[in-house]
């Protein structure tokens, strides 16, 4: 048996690893939120290189701090107990019963299952939610809708959907230094003491903030954000923006470049980035290891935001 094959599967790992090492250099002892959601966590081969991703980034001295969503999983366990799942602008209407289903799902099972893959594959991970140690406190969402320039605009209420007020992160800060991987379930908690439901996301963009993180990455099901362009035909296509700055972000919520799932994603680049994060990034979690990727890689995957271009 030749072992030309050999020497050259060989090299081209070495050369992966070359090129990997001065990001490798950059990022030890650094916190890296990541936010792990959409088809990334409903296929099977893709669940378990995410938890080898992480495994990893924790044995070359990055800090993973993980913020999950479910909302496949949410809209599975109402459709089955006969509520029908509504959103406005992303955000999933939240009245008592879907509540507690939201809870139910994101803390009673999702989470556990996330941190019960990770020791698995030997990890060391703790589940938490954004009520644990009032790690998430949360106030109401209220969105407008605009009416019209004489007329003031609706208010639509959205039930128990909450935005991050504040983040506690001791907690986290002791779990880190102690060699753990905080996995979040984002329910925050009210000043009344009840359960919010708050978009993943916006979590993670808090959470990153406040932890100073050296990087935000947002997993979801499109090649990053993608803004509309015309063709030479005319007819209006979509391209990929490897880059935009926050104020291209900014413009792309005002002008409506961005809608749906990917207004939130947007929204917490910034509050990450006006906190101190050096850089935010939407990927492809379609991928396998999307996250080795855009951290270790020159040409990286998906959307980065950044304060300046």
């Amino acid at each position: 048996m030749s072992e030309e094959p050999v020497r050259k599967g060989g090299a081209k790992k070495a050369e992966v690893l070359i090129e990997a090492l001065p990001y490798m250099r950059q990022f030890a002892g650094k916190t890296v939120v990541i936010k792990y959601g959409g088809h990334a966590m409903v296929d099977r081969d893709l669940k378990e290189k995410f938890v080898l991703d992480i495994i990893l980034m924790k044995y070359v001295g990055i800090r993973p701090v993980i913020v999950h969503g479910g909302g496949p999983q949410i809209n599975r366990t109402m459709e089955r107990m006969g509520i029908r799942p509504t959103f406005v602008e992303g955000q999933r209407v939240t009245d008592e019963e879907t509540m507690n289903v939201v809870e139910m799902v994101l803390v009673g099972t999702v989470n556990k299952e996330i941190v019960g893959l990770i020791n698995r594959h030997g990890g060391r991970a703790v589940g938490l939610s954004g009520r644990d140690g009032d790690l998430v406190l949360a106030e109401q969402m209220k969105i407008y809708k605009y009416t019209g320039d004489e007329r003031p605009p609706e208010i639509i209420d959205i039930g128990r959907v909450g935005k991050v007020a504040k983040v506690n992160v001791r907690v986290l800060g002791a779990l880190e230094e102690a060699g753990f991987v905080p996995v979040i379930a984002p329910v925050g908690v009210g000043p009344d003491g009840q359960a919010y439901n708050i978009n993943a996301d916006l979590v993670a963009g808090a959470i990153a903030g406040e932890l100073r993180a050296e990087r935000l990455i947002l997993l979801t099901d499109v090649p990053g954000f993608m803004k509309a362009s015309k063709g030479q035909g005319g007819d209006g296509i979509k391209e990929l923006i490897p880059s935009m700055s926050m104020a291209e972000a900014e413009a792309a919520l005002k002008d409506g470049a961005a809608a749906g799932g990917m207004i939130p994603k947007l929204k917490a680049c910034l509050r990450a980035l006006e906190h101190g994060v050096s850089k935010a990034h939407i990927v492809d979690g379609r991928k396998a290891h999307a996250i080795l990727l855009e951290l270790f890689t020159d040409e990286g995957v998906g959307t980065e935001v950044v304060g300046k271009i």
